[in-house]
């Protein structure tokens, strides 16, 4: 499990790695950032790639002079929206043919109720997504399988990624190296990963909530 405690180290102290980057790569950090985010929004294979944390680091880092902070709002905004559109493109494309036959799994009634489901909530789905970890991957992929219209994920797509990256960027400049943000860093990458989870608990919890209701 070497791999899985590496991983971690470089999401608790992603502004050391962020740091060493600079420092290694100098403008060419701007392009990993973007390959880590459309990555990480793109393929639904990769949810464990750093999304939130990383924002805010980046942030954090650009605050110093290291980075311009607009480059990399304009530049991750670009990267959230690729990412969420391969990812549905994928998506789009897999549904079908995942969805033939009479599969105990793929049945084309769930492909009927998904698409209903973003038709009707698509747009609030798609931007709450992008604040919640591994949702955020998975969110255009389903919605693509859903047969959601692209014009409209396109544009909850756009807002959503701007949202996401400006708000968190920007938050990560302006705070991220006020003395005690800096000397407890860690603290505040793993807050934002759990504040990030919340609205995901929230709504598991209103669920079982309705299930309960709906048995009694």
């Amino acid at each position: 499990m070497d791999w899985l405690s590496q991983l971690l180290d470089i999401v608790i102290h992603l502004d050391k790695h962020v740091a060493e980057l600079v420092s290694q790569y100098g403008y060419w950090t701007y392009a990993i950032l973007f390959l880590i985010i459309f990555s990480e929004t793109g393929f639904v294979v990769t949810p464990f790639l750093p999304g939130d944390s990383l924002l805010f680091a980046a942030g954090a880092i650009a605050s110093t002079g290291a980075l311009s902070p607009h480059v990399i709002v304009i530049l991750l905004i670009v990267a959230g929206i690729l990412g969420d559109s391969v990812n549905y493109t994928i998506g789009h494309y897999i549904g079908p043919r995942a969805f033939k036959g009479n599969s105990r799994f793929f049945k084309k009634e769930y492909l009927v109720k998904t698409h209903e489901f973003y038709e009707k909530y698509g747009g609030k789905t798609i931007i709450i997504a992008r604040f919640v970890p591994i949702i955020r991957t998975f969110a255009p992929f389903v919605a693509g399988i859903g047969a959601m219209t692209y014009s409209k994920f396109i544009f909850y797509n756009i807002a959503g990624a701007v949202l996401w990256v400006a708000s968190i960027t920007y938050a990560g400049y302006f705070f991220g190296n006020i003395p005690w943000v800096k000397h407890n860093f860690s603290v505040v990458i793993l807050a934002i990963i759990v504040i990030s989870v919340i609205p995901m608990i929230v709504e598991w919890i209103r669920h079982q909530l309705r299930k309960r209701r709906a048995t009694s």
